[in-house]
């Protein structure tokens, strides 16, 4: 009796079980029944949203039969999820699943990079009803074998599902969970109205994610392991996106596979250490799931595409129309000014002028009484005659205190006048002549140390040399830049393409740093619009050389026609310098187009290399303005610059205290010595004796005196001293990670740093500034403005990893096309344009000014 009540209670606690367990099933036999039948296979027809639960030991097997009819027309896919915790990495369970194009295998546990076990699993079959084109309500048999070697039963437990929700809609989002093991993907097909969509991705969480998207075809790749192997893919965390055109996949078909990786190194950088999995720690799984959104959006249209990049050109091409159409009035305005036989006078286009002050406030070279040791405002041409004082500006006809305005100009001079000997030969650009080892002035190094160390110099006092040598010497900048611009572009060119063929062979969008949520392709360029938005730089660039070129032609035929105005008058021309400022603006286009081709941390280099040639040509050509004699030649000037640009690479390579260290030292030196360059006008030397001329200086200049000896020049270099005395405390403390930026940062300081004392110092001198300049200055600042504000906004930085970098992605802002990096090329390219227009007109107010009168400063 009492044995019959315990089964009875037996029966009654199994069927319980049951019921609480809901769906679950025992379909395989038991163990103890199978080693006493001896049955080692079985087969079992199994229902969907069904959970068998069974075991299996070594040389026993489980097969389960699911069965389902194919709907072509609305595609379906099946999700199959295991687990047990009783298998091991040394006797795990195997999970076989059979169709009817394909076989997918996977184990539990599942090991993720050898070390990282997952007892839970969830897969989703390559589903045959995109496969099997044409074939409609055929039935499709799925088998599933669960097997072990293990010599104890392993327990396990399955569920398959039918997705019906399988199918991605344009314009709707997908909620899901995946983890790294259970992968996720869905279909998408391109209505026929689409030819380019944008796949994005979203998540809340800053697990480390791939996110792919793979053709149409089994077997899919959906497991860290091998989701790298087709397609397309990204890493990210909190989101990502792939612009893809319909002609990347047959039809525009494609899955869009997501899988969370076992670590975050891939996409912090950072190494990290997570201890194996307790099979009976759950807690382990759920702190590597992700929650993710997945949406698929139209892109720009075709004529919004072609739209686009009209209007980037026209703005352009604008610049040229209004630019010829100055020009051709202008023309018009000085031939009928010719027809008249009226000289065109420049006061009479105003301009902007700070009062001269008086001689007791006055601390610069706006009125002196010292002697100019030879700069005589006398005619060479007229021997013997007297100096006549003139006013800044005005022709000495047109003085006030003058001789009386003759009826007639002013005779033509001859071509060989007396300041100006012709060469007894013509030099070409290759001659010896060009050299700094041929000096122009016949006392040679006691007349440099009587002119250049005067207390207030004149730009008479630094234009002794012959003008055709020097000229001839500034050329070299523009021959040298088309030298090493063509030898550093070719092999530029040849690598980013490399750089884009790799990326659309191997599907690694990690290789590059896009702004992922605005690229638009074009052929085989990923962000054709990265690449497009240089066209400023290049044809800017052009413009200036144009319009160089003009003044430069101008400027020589009224030298070959003896004007005296051209030839002793005003501030030296040479135009060797912005020849090639207008070639490095138009090699910034071509290099920073080729970095955007495909932008990474190896060859950040190629977009900031003519950004320093920019900004050093610029300082260069400033001071060249009125120290024409004593400007540094394209050989020391570019070496210096290839010094430059090898020390950012090594500070982004190499950027180590130890680095930052020396580079402070370094700095801080060179900019002692540049000091003393610039404060004794090129008569400093770095010899055993510069000790002891540092000992003098102090002791007279320091100790002695009350105000320094050359006071313009000392208020400059103190300003810039301290300027960049910060800039070398900051880099020593805060070691910034962007020391490209940081080196180029340096010169655009120092460069405006110098352009503002120009002008400060130019009206302090009693100079006007053109209104045309001034409206050009102001348009000037409000572009800076704009540019500078758009540049900082940063849409990508290489600094990071490739999924850190995409969290700085941003939407399209300019006709669905440009983003905001585009619009700082835009603007930068602008702003650079009308700089130099500035830096080409600032001193046209001193055109009949003697150059005895013309301070140096």
């Amino acid at each position: 009796m009492a044995t019959s009540v315990v089964l009875v209670v037996a029966i009654l606690t199994a069927i319980s079980t049951v019921e609480a367990s809901g769906d679950v099933s025992s379909g395989a036999r038991s163990t103890r029944v199978r080693r006493q039948t001896g049955e080692l296979r079985q087969e079992i027809p199994a229902q969907f949203n069904q959970i068998y639960q069974g075991s299996v030991f070594n040389g026993t097997e489980d097969i389960y039969r699911y069965s389902y009819m194919q709907n072509e027309s609305s595609p379906r896919a099946i999700r199959v999820e295991v687990k047990s915790q009783g298998a091991s990495e040394d006797y795990p369970l195997l999970f076989v699943v059979r169709q009817q194009r394909g076989i997918l295998s996977w184990q539990v546990p599942l090991m993720i990079r050898g070390i990282y076990g997952y007892d839970k699993v969830s897969r989703t079959l390559c589903p045959m009803d995109h496969l099997q084109t044409g074939v409609k309500d055929e039935r499709e048999t799925v088998y599933l074998e669960v097997s072990a070697a293990s010599p104890a039963a392993l327990n396990y437990r399955v569920n398959a599902t039918i997705l019906t929700d399988f199918s991605l809609s344009t314009g709707q989002s997908r909620n899901f969970l995946v983890s790294p093991s259970q992968p996720q993907y869905y279909a998408y097909k391109m209505p026929p109205d689409l030819d380019m969509v944008v796949v994005k991705v979203s998540s809340p969480s800053n697990l480390c994610a791939v996110f792919s998207l793979q053709p149409i075809k089994c077997p899919v790749y959906d497991l860290d392991r091998n989701i790298e192997f087709v397609g397309i893919y990204q890493t990210f965390m909190k989101k990502a996106a792939i612009t893809v055109q319909k002609s990347y996949f047959p039809n525009g078909e494609f899955y869009v596979v997501v899988v969370v990786k076992a670590t975050d190194s891939d996409c912090t950088g950072e190494m990290e250490t997570i201890q194996p999995a307790n099979p009976s720690d759950e807690a382990f799984e759920m702190r590597r799931v992700k929650e993710v959104t997945v949406v698929v959006g139209p892109s720009i249209t075709d004529s919004q595409y072609v739209t686009a990049v009209f209007v980037g050109i026209l703005v352009f091409v604008l610049f040229y129309v209004v630019t010829f159409m100055v020009l051709f009035i202008q023309w018009i305005r000085q031939r009928n000014a010719e027809l008249e036989g009226l000289a065109p006078r420049p006061e009479e286009q105003g301009g902007f002028q700070i009062t001269q002050p008086t001689n007791a406030e006055a601390p610069i070279n706006a009125q002196r009484t010292e002697p100019n040791y030879g700069a005589t405002a006398t005619d060479p041409y007229s021997m013997g005659e007297q100096p006549i004082e003139t006013k800044p500006g005005i022709p000495p006809t047109d003085q006030p205190n003058g001789p009386p305005m003759p009826t007639n100009p002013p005779p033509p001079r001859p071509a060989q006048s007396k300041s100006y000997p012709k060469p007894p030969m013509v030099h070409t650009l290759s001659d010896s002549s060009m050299e700094d080892d041929i000096d122009m002035l016949d006392d040679a190094d006691e007349d440099k140390d009587i002119y250049r160390t005067k207390t207030f110099l004149y730009v008479a006092d630094l234009a002794r040399k012959d003008h055709r040598h020097l000229s001839q010497k500034y050329n070299l900048y523009s021959w040298n830049l088309l030298t090493i611009s063509v030898f550093y572009a070719l092999p530029v060119i040849q690598l980013v393409i490399t750089y884009q063929k790799m990326l659309n062979t191997t599907g690694n969008e990690d290789i590059c740093y896009y702004n992922f949520f605005c690229a638009q392709p074009a052929g085989d360029l990923t962000a054709f619009n990265n690449v497009y938005s240089n066209i400023g730089y290049i044809m800017l660039g052009v413009l200036i050389l144009i319009l160089v070129y003009r003044r430069d032609y101008t400027h020589q035929k009224k030298v070959d026609a003896g004007d005296r105005y051209a030839i002793d008058y005003g501030i030296p021309k040479h135009f060797g310098l912005f020849y090639a400022i207008g070639i490095a603006l138009v090699m910034e286009g071509v290099m920073s187009g080729c970095y955007h081709v495909c932008p990474n941390y190896s060859n950040f280099q190629f977009d900031t290399s003519f950004m320093y040639i920019i900004g050093g040509l610029g300082m260069l050509k400033l001071y060249q303005t009125r120290h024409p004699d004593i400007n540094a030649n394209a050989y020391a000037a570019y070496a210096s610059l290839a010094i430059v640009i090898f020390v950012a690479v090594i500070g982004v390579v190499f950027g180590t205290p130890y680095f930052w260290a020396i580079f402070t030292v370094v700095y801080v030196l060179a900019i002692l010595a540049l000091t003393a360059q610039v404060y004794y006008m090129g008569r400093w030397r770095l010899d055993m004796g510069i000790f002891h001329r540092m000992y003098l200086l102090i002791r007279t200049d320091c100790l002695q005196c009350s105000k320094p000896m050359y006071w313009d020049r000392f208020v400059l270099l103190l300003v810039g001293n301290i300027i960049n005395w910060s800039l070398a405390l900051f880099g020593a403390v805060g070691q910034p990670d962007d020391f490209a930026s940081f080196m180029l940062a340096i010169f655009i300081i120092n460069f405006l740093l110098y352009f503002v004392f120009y002008i400060v110092m130019k009206l302090r001198s009693g100079e006007r500034i053109l209104w045309v300049t001034v409206g050009l200055i102001i348009i000037t600042l409000i572009c800076w403005t704009l540019a500078l504000s758009f540049f900082f906004k940063g849409v990508t930085t290489w600094e990071k990893t490739p999924a850190q970098s995409r969290l700085d992605n941003k939407a399209c802002v300019l006709m669905g096309f440009y983003d905001d990096h585009d619009i700082w090329h835009f603007m930068s390219a602008i702003s650079m344009f009308c700089s130099f227009l500035v830096l080409l007109m600032l001193d046209d107010d001193l055109d009949y000014t003697p150059r005895d009168k013309i301070p140096v400063f």
